[in-house]
């Protein structure tokens, strides 16, 4: 039994376990992070419009116009729909550049050029921060998480979940590069452009369960942002509580000087008349 199946104290009234709220936390955040199926769309939809115009016709200034504009509906479509646009526009950039290097050498092959150095570069970040102790799987989700940085100092397991997610990452990128890097020298635009497109989907959904088994294992993140709200509320609860202090210290501290004169007026009094009592 693996400690997702354990069942735990605390299951509310619906039955819920605290694993299971950890793996619905976990998926939530890995939908957000990578896109999700609009994501997945998003990446693969301008890829395949370019190697399937240019596998018919073999235009490239056709094939390189076509996956532009869809590129730029797709972020239209987000803006009107006042969605989240990262995921659209990284997209849209990666096929200007594509665009831009093909017709810039007339080879149709280097409309892929660009997204395949990226992923190489992408695959080395991921191997180089992990080695350096600061996963970079981490940094992009720690934020997602509400946890920040965190993990690197005061939550061990999970920096280790986060070092597992980003070898596997960086290693599956790398072989993606192993694929895709000789079959830029030796096969065909359309080749290579079919095998990419295939390899779109894949590599990435096996990263992204890697990613969720080693977090689901994982302790619970830190949620700094909510401690950051409760020392902010108990700093404002000890202001509140000092203004208040000082209010009443300054309502009492005349009080307690009309008292004090008063008594000392009176002892005053007193003594004249018993000095006037005690005159022959």
């Amino acid at each position: 039994m693996t400690s997702l199946d354990k069942p735990t104290e605390d299951t509310g009234n619906s039955g819920e376990t605290e694993a299971d709220k950890a793996r619905a936390v976990t998926e939530a955040a890995l939908f957000e992070a990578f896109g999700g199926v609009r994501g997945m769309i998003e990446t693969v939809l301008p890829g395949l419009l370019f190697v399937t115009i240019y596998t018919i016709n073999k235009d490239l200034h056709l094939s390189a116009i076509a996956a532009l504009a869809v590129s730029l509906v797709l972020v239209v479509v987000r803006l009107a729909m006042k969605d989240t646009v990262k995921h659209a526009f990284s997209g849209v950039f990666g096929v200007a550049f594509g665009v831009v290097f093909a017709m810039m050498t007339g080879n149709a092959k280097d409309f892929y050029l660009p997204g395949m150095l990226y992923t190489l570069g992408l695959g080395l970040a991921y191997i180089i921060t992990t080695l350096a102790g600061v996963p970079l799987i981490g940094l992009i989700l720690g934020p997602v998480f509400k946890e920040n940085l965190s993990w690197r100092t005061r939550n061990p397991g999970r920096k280790k979940a986060y070092a597992r997610a980003s070898w596997a990452w960086g290693l599956i990128l790398l072989g993606k590069c192993a694929i895709l890097f000789p079959l830029y020298w030796w096969a065909d635009t359309t080749q290579l452009g079919w095998v990419l497109v295939a390899l779109k989907i894949p590599p990435f959904l096996l990263a992204v369960w890697l990613t969720w088994v080693f977090l689901a294992k994982a302790p619970a993140p830190i949620d700094v942002f909510a401690e950051m709200e409760a020392a902010e509320k108990a700093e404002k609860e000890a202001e509140e509580r000092r203004r208040t202090s000082r209010s009443f210290e300054e309502t009492m501290d005349p009080l307690v000087d009309e008292t004090l004169q008063r008594l000392a007026q009176g002892e005053d009094e007193s003594a004249d008349a018993r000095g006037r009592h005690r005159k022959p």
